[in-house]
């Protein structure tokens, strides 16, 4: 068994590929009494500083993010589930941009122009930023 390489404060740029490939991410948020709560999401990063993900406002993680910011994110290599990154840290929403974001999101996972849903949701579009505090690699 692989062990995974020490905590850093940054995503590695040897790892960055695996946030920029069509990787699902799994989403640790914890809710209000302390549980865990874990999600799979489309990612994608902001210069290696940031982890990125996109929800819509009301659901159970967006409502736990609010409450508690802490959040980790694991992510595995599509092409190598024994290469991954994994990071935790606080997370910040913002509905600014949220809408292009998810659309370029479908774009990378779906091949669509458009995410087919927006017109389903009751509730507006939020991105999710964790920052790097730690980070864990593999592989």
């Amino acid at each position: 068994m692989r062990r995974a390489e020490p905590y850093v404060a940054v995503i590695p740029e040897t790892h960055l590929d695996i946030l920029e490939k069509r990787s699902f991410a799994h989403v640790a948020t914890l809710m209000p009494r302390g549980a865990p709560h874990v999600t799979p999401v489309w990612v994608d990063h902001v210069d290696g500083e940031y982890v990125r993900f996109n929800t819509a406002r009301g659901r159970r993680k967006e409502r736990n993010i609010a409450n508690d910011p802490r959040v980790g994110v694991s992510v595995i290599d599509p092409e190598d589930p024994y290469r991954f990154v994994s990071v935790r840290g606080e997370a910040t929403m913002t509905e600014e941009g949220a809408v292009d974001h998810i659309n370029e999101l479908a774009a990378a996972y779906m091949g669509v122009d458009e995410y087919p849903n927006l017109d389903d949701e009751e509730g507006a579009r939020v991105i999710v930023l964790v920052s790097a505090d730690h980070v864990a690699t593999s592989g």
